[in-house]
């Protein structure tokens, strides 16, 4: 019995060919359970990838894809930094102007607007209240201001701009080269301290009133400034601005075909300046004799003919209609309260117009018609924020309207 054991591997009973039987069958049965399980995870496996797969970009796909987004970027980035330069530019022209309103201002009041018979003498007292870096003489204006600029002209009814036109600045000597009248005072160039360049001419007719608020100082002027300095574009309408500059009757806009200078603020006539024009080349045929509205003997409507060179050279009412219309982006007719805002096509500073309009009659813009009604009004176009209307004036001796002159 002790050997038999021995003999079949130290005590174990040998397996029945049954027992044989059932644990191969057991074995198959784990091995098959192995072999269902392998492919169940090969195939969600493959199932994820091909999910994967399906999900993901073909190169093709983002190349195409790319190439768009580069298109949409070309046709759009440049209209954006357009948009940016021009109101960083419109920006800096208004900042600037305020500024050269206020020191006018503050030499009214203290009495030092009025009575120089040089540019030279004014800017050096307008040095005390604004900063100014260099002012070089008539004959050396480049060394203050672009030897080169250009006049971009837009025409508003169609808002497009045709070709720049090249002015030479080494022409420019005297308030004449400015669009003014002869006030007798060379032209002097001027740097100021923010970077601004400029060229001036003084009026030495101009007038002051310590105890009056009425009086801007700015008609004492004509003032081409450049805010971006010698830096390019140089452009009138961009960086190039004026108070009251019309720049050797160059056309400044466009409407409807008719071109029109810049904006300014006209110089006064006398009264009897005036009656000695009734009849003559600048087609006046009445002035301002009201006994209220006259009452201090100047005439800003007949000082805007003067300047123009004749009523035929004023706007009409329907000319001034066709800006309003360009200004609004609506017909806005002989007058009109909307929701449309002054402004809306974004082209009032592109042709030396206020940006912006306020809503008391001193923030308004009015410009003069050619039209005259009787012997105490003529007409102007006001413009609101939120409206626009042919108004007849009788504020002939106001200095708040301003004009503009057709350039034939």
């Amino acid at each position: 019995m002790q050997k038999e054991v021995l003999r079949n591997g130290g005590g174990a009973s040998p397996l029945s060919s049954q027992d044989k039987g059932f644990q191969c069958n057991r074995w198959t049965h784990y091995i098959r359970q192995w072999a269902t399980f392998t492919c169940h995870f090969v195939e969600d496996v493959s199932s994820t990838w091909q999910s994967t797969k399906k999900a993901a970009f073909t190169l093709a796909e983002v190349l195409i894809t790319l190439a768009i987004i580069g298109i949409v970027a070309a046709l759009t980035i440049p209209t954006l930094v357009q948009n940016y330069q021009t109101r960083a530019w419109n920006t800096a022209a208004t900042v600037f102007e305020r500024k050269i309103e206020e020191a006018l201002k503050t030499m009214n009041t203290q009495a030092t607007l009025a009575g120089y018979k040089t540019t030279g003498d004014f800017v050096n007292e307008l040095s005390k209240h604004v900063k100014i870096t260099k002012i070089c003489g008539s004959d050396e204006i480049s060394e203050c201001f672009p030897d080169k600029i250009y006049w971009d002209v837009l025409d508003i009814s169609k808002n497009t701009s045709e070709a720049d036109e090249e002015i030479d600045m080494a022409n420019i000597h005297t308030a004449e080269d400015l669009g003014q009248k002869n006030w007798g005072t060379e032209a002097v160039g001027i740097q100021f301290a923010n970077g601004t360049t400029g060229v001036i001419a003084y009026n030495p007719e101009c007038k002051q009133d310590p105890y009056s608020n009425q009086i801007t100082g700015t008609s004492c002027i004509s003032l081409a400034y450049d805010t971006s300095g010698f830096k390019l574009p140089n452009t009138y309408g961009k960086d190039l601005r004026g108070i009251n500059v019309t720049f050797l009757g160059k056309c400044a806009f466009k409407s409807n075909g008719v071109c029109f200078g810049t904006l300014f603020q006209p110089e006064p006539m006398t009264l009897a300046d005036c009656q000695s024009q009734e009849g003559a080349d600048l087609g006046i045929t009445q002035c301002c004799t009201h006994s209220y509205q006259c009452s201090k003997g100047i005439d800003y409507w007949a000082g805007a003919v003067r300047t123009c060179g004749g009523v035929d050279k004023m706007p009409t009412d329907e000319q001034l209609t066709d800006i309003a219309n360009a200004l609004y982006g609506a017909e806005v007719g002989s007058s009109a309260y909307f929701d449309s805002k002054y402004n809306s096509t974004n082209i009032a500073a592109k042709i030396g117009f206020p940006e912006t309009v306020g809503p008391q009659l001193n923030g308004d813009m009015e410009i003069w018609s050619s039209r005259v009604i009787s012997d105490s009004a003529a007409n102007m176009r006001r413009f609101w924020n939120n409206g626009t209307a042919i108004i007849g004036s009788n504020r002939q001796n106001s200095t708040d309207v301003k004009a503009i002159c057709i350039i034939k």
